[in-house]
C-alpha cells in the first residue's frame, strides 16, 4: 500500500461525508437502550471458535447497547471455564474471558446476560477443528503467485453486484473508483487459465468487508473483520473458494491490513474505548518513513509519527500496544486460517504496526500453524532496511526482532526496472541479491515486477515486448517466490497517476466485453507471444525443482550482461543470461567454468533450440537466454 492509493482526486469531495479523525463520544447513559428493552445480542467476536487450539485462552468481545451493565453467567460446560468479564469505556461492550481445556468437546456454550428485568441468552458455538491435511499448505519458493484485484478480474455471479445494505450500491465500470462487479465465482471460472501459466497460488487484494462509501473496491479499509465482502460472495462462499482452489492445485493467499481499518468499521463508529485507536488532538498523518524505527540517532517523536500517525483521514490507526486490541486482532487472523484453510498471509503496510505487536502476532500464528506462509509489504529504500522486517541475522533493535518469514522484494523490483529500461543497467540486479546475506532465508522473499500501487512494467519499459520477455525470464528463474500482477501476461499497461489506471478490468472477465483475452483467439499476436513465453517458462519452472529450490550463483555483470546459474545436488543446472543492450553481444563462456564444467551442450528452455557450444554465447539485444545444461 502506498499513500497515493487513498489520496485520489475522487475522494476529495467525499471526505466531509466519511468519519475522520474526530474522536467519537460514547453514548450517554440517557441514550443507551435500557437493558430491559434489549431483544438480542447484536454480535460477539469471534463469531465462533474451535476446541483444540494450542492457546486455551479466548477473549470474546460482546457488542450490544448497554451490555456492560449486564451480569454474565455460563451454564456448566466440561473443559470450559469462565474466567471473568471486563468493562470498557463504552457501555455497549463487554469482554468475556474463557479458558478452553485441551479435552473440551465441540458444542454450544450457554451464555446468559442479565440486566434489569431482562435476560439475554446466547449460544456460543465451539467447533471441531478440521483434520483435512490439504488445508494450510503454506507458501514457498516452489510457488508462482498470481496477484489480482477480485473486483477487476472477472464477474462470475452478477447477483452479488449490488448489495442493498451497502453504502455504495452501484456498479459503474466506467468509473475507476466504483465497484465493477468481480467476485469469487469469476476467479473460479478461470482456474484453468491460471494453471496454464504454471501458477500455483492466487493472491487477491483483501476480501474482507470494505463497506466504505467511496473507492471500496481495493479492500484495504476493512469495515468488518469477520465478514467477507458480500460483493465478492458470502463468508461461506469464500471458504468454498479456498477449498475449490485446493482441489484445483492452487493455493490461496489472504491479504490483510494490521495497521489500520476503515472509518465505517463498527469498532470505530462506536469505539470500545478511546485507547483502541491512536488518537491525536488533531488529525495527524504518519511520516511514512520506517527509518525512524531503527535510526540509532532518531527521535521518539519521529517513531511515534511513523507508528501512530494515521495512514489517511478515513483510516483510523489501531492501537496495537493495547493488549486487548492485540488479542482481538490475533484471534481474528487465527480465525480466518482455521475457518477457511487459507495457505498464507500477505501483510499490507507491515512496518507501520506496533513492533511488539508484530512479534506477538507472528508468533501466535506460527505457533498454531507452523506451515502458514507469510510475507509482508515493506516498501523501504534499502536492502538493509528491507531485511530488518524479515527474519534476519541482525541483532534486536529496541526489543524488535522480526519473525516474519519473508517480505515483498522491492529492492529487486527496482533493479529489474533499471535492467529493462532503454539504457538498461543490470548491476542493481546483482547488488539486490548480493545483500541476501542479511536474511535468514532470502528464498522466502516474493519477487515481482509491478503491482497495483505502481505503474505497470510494460509501460515503464516503453511497451517493449523483448524487454518484457527478459523480465519474465528473470522473474521465473531468480531466487525467491515469483509474483505476477494480473494482466501483465497480456500486455496490460498504464501509469499509476492515479492508481486506478493500473487497476483496469481484465478484458473478457465481464459481460459485454468486446474482447476476451482469457483465450488465444481474443489476443493480438503480440499479446499471444507474451502469454506463450510466460507460460512456457512458468510451466517449466513448475516441473523443474532446480528453479524452485536450487542454489544460485551469480557473476558480476559485464558489458551489460548479467549471468547467473540455478543448480542443485541432483545435477540439474540452468544458466540465465540477460542482455540489457540494444545490440547482440558475444559472451566468453570460459568465465563461467566453475558452473559449466562437466556440461557439453544445452537446450534453450523457451525455444527448444540446441546449444552446442558452451565456450561462447551469442545473446541477441534485449533478450534472455535460459539454457538447461546437459552433460
Amino acid at each position: 500500500m502506498k499513500l497515493s492509493r487513498f489520496l485520489l482526486p475522487a475522494l476529495a469531495t467525499c471526505l466531509l461525508t466519511i468519519p475522520t479523525m474526530q474522536v467519537h463520544a460514547h453514548p450517554s447513559a440517557a441514550s443507551v437502550v435500557p437493558a430491559k428493552k434489549l431483544a438480542s445480542i447484536q454480535r460477539i467476536d469471534p463469531t465462533f471458535w474451535w476446541v483444540g487450539m494450542k492457546n486455551p485462552k479466548l477473549q470474546l468481545l460482546v457488542h450490544n447497547p448497554g451490555i456492560a451493565d449486564s451480569k454474565l453467567t455460563m451454564a456448566a460446560y466440561p473443559g470450559v471455564t469462565l474466567e471473568g468479564t471486563q468493562k470498557l469505556e463504552s457501555p455497549n461492550y463487554l469482554l468475556v474471558n474463557l479458558n478452553i481445556a485441551p479435552d473440551a468437546k465441540p458444542g454450544k456454550l450457554k451464555l446468559e446476560f442479565a440486566g434489569g428485568k431482562t435476560k439475554l441468552k446466547y449460544d456460543y458455538e465451539l467447533r471441531a477443528r478440521s483434520t483435512d491435511k490439504s488445508r494450510v499448505q503454506g507458501i514457498n519458493s516452489s510457488d508462482f503467485i498470481y496477484f489480482l484485484m477480485p473486483d477487476r478480474f472477472a464477474n462470475g455471479d452478477p447477483k452479488n453486484d449490488i448489495i442493498k445494505t451497502a453504502r455504495a450500491r452501484t456498479v459503474a465500470r466506467d468509473s475507476m473508483y466504483a465497484r465493477h462487479g468481480g467476485d469469487y465465482k469469476g476467479i473460479e471460472q478461470h482456474f484453468d487459465y491460471l494453471k496454464s501459466m504454471g501458477v500455483t497460488a492466487i493472491w487477491p487484494t483483501p476480501v474482507t468487508e470494505n463497506d466504505m462509501p467511496k473507492a471500496s473496491y481495493h479492500g484495504y479499509a476493512v469495515t468488518d473483520y469477520y465478514n467477507s465482502d458480500p460483493r465478492y460472495g458470502t463468508t461461506e462462499e469464500y471458504a468454498q473458494f479456498v477449498q475449490k482452489a485446493h482441489q484445483n492445485g492452487l493455493k490461496v493467499i489472504h491479504d490483510v491490513v494490521l495497521n489500520h481499518m476503515g472509518s465505517y468499521n463498527y469498532l470505530f463508529l462506536d469505539q470500545p474505548a478511546k485507547d483502541w485507536f491512536n488518537q491525536w488532538p488533531a488529525f495527524t498523518r504518519s511520516n511514512y518513513n520506517s527509518s525512524a524505527l531503527n535510526d540509532p540517532y532518531g527521535s521518539a517523536r519521529d517513531r511515534d509519527l511513523y507508528n501512530k500517525g494515521w495512514f489517511d483521514t478515513t483510516m483510523p490507526d489501531v492501537n496495537q500496544s493495547n493488549p486487548l486490541v492485540s488479542t482481538y486482532l490475533i484471534q481474528n487472523f487465527l480465525w480466518w486460517v482455521e475457518y477457511t484453510g487459507l495457505d498464507g498471509y500477505r501483510i499490507d503496510t507491515y512496518p507501520y504496526s506496533d513492533p511488539k505487536f508484530l512479534m506477538d502476532w507472528g508468533k501466535a500464528l506460527l505457533d498454531e500453524y507452523p506451515q502458514l506462509g507469510m510475507f509482508g509489504e515493506a516498501w523501504v529504500g534499502s536492502t538493509a532496511q528491507q531485511a530488518f522486517f524479515a527474519r534476519n541475522i541482525l541483532p534486536p533493535v529496541d526489543g524488535f526482532k522480526s519473525n516474519l518469514p519473508g517480505v515483498l522484494d522491492f529492492q529487486s523490483q527496482n533493479a529489474i526496472w533499471d535492467a529493462l529500461k532503454e539504457k538498461g543497467n543490470p548491476t542493481r540486479l546483482y547488488e539486490a541479491l548480493q545483500g541476501d546475506w542479511l536474511y535468514e532465508d532470502a528464498t522466502r522473499n516474493v519477487v515481482f515486477m509491478d503491482n497495483h500501487d505502481m505503474s505497470r512494467v510494460y509501460s515503464v519499459i516503453g511497451e517493449s515486448l523483448p524487454r518484457l520477455k527478459m523480465g519474465f525470464a528473470w522473474l521465473l528463474t531468480t531466487r525467491g517466490i515469483p509474483q505476477l500482477y494480473y494482466g501483465t501476461e497480456i500486455l496490460m499497461k498504464n501509469f499509476s497517476n492515479p492508481d486506478g489506471l493500473v487497476r483496469a478490468d481484465f478484458p473478457g472477465g465481464f459481460s459485454g466485453d468486446k474482447q476476451n483475452k482469457f483465450t488465444a483467439t481474443g489476443r493480438t499476436p503480440q499479446e499471444q507471444e507474451a502469454f506463450t513465453y510466460l507460460s512456457k517458462l512458468g510451466t517449466y519452472r513448475k516441473a523443474h525443482p532446480v528453479l524452485q529450490t536450487g542454489k544460485l550463483m551469480q557473476f558480476i555483470p559485464q558489458d551489460g550482461i548479467y549471468t547467473y546459474f540455478r543448480y542443485n545436488d541432483q545435477g540439474e543446472t540452468v544458466m540465465v543470461m540477460l542482455n540489457s543492450n540494444q545490440d547482440e553481444k558475444t559472451v566468453d563462456g570460459t568465465r563461467f567454468a566453475e558452473r559449466l564444467g562437466g556440461f557439453s551442450t544445452g537446450t534453450e528452455v523457451v525455444s527448444g533450440a540446441a546449444v552446442t557450444d558452451l565456450k561462447s554465447f551469442k545473446v541477441p539485444g534485449w533478450s534472455a537466454l535460459v539454457v538447461e545444461l546437459r552433460k
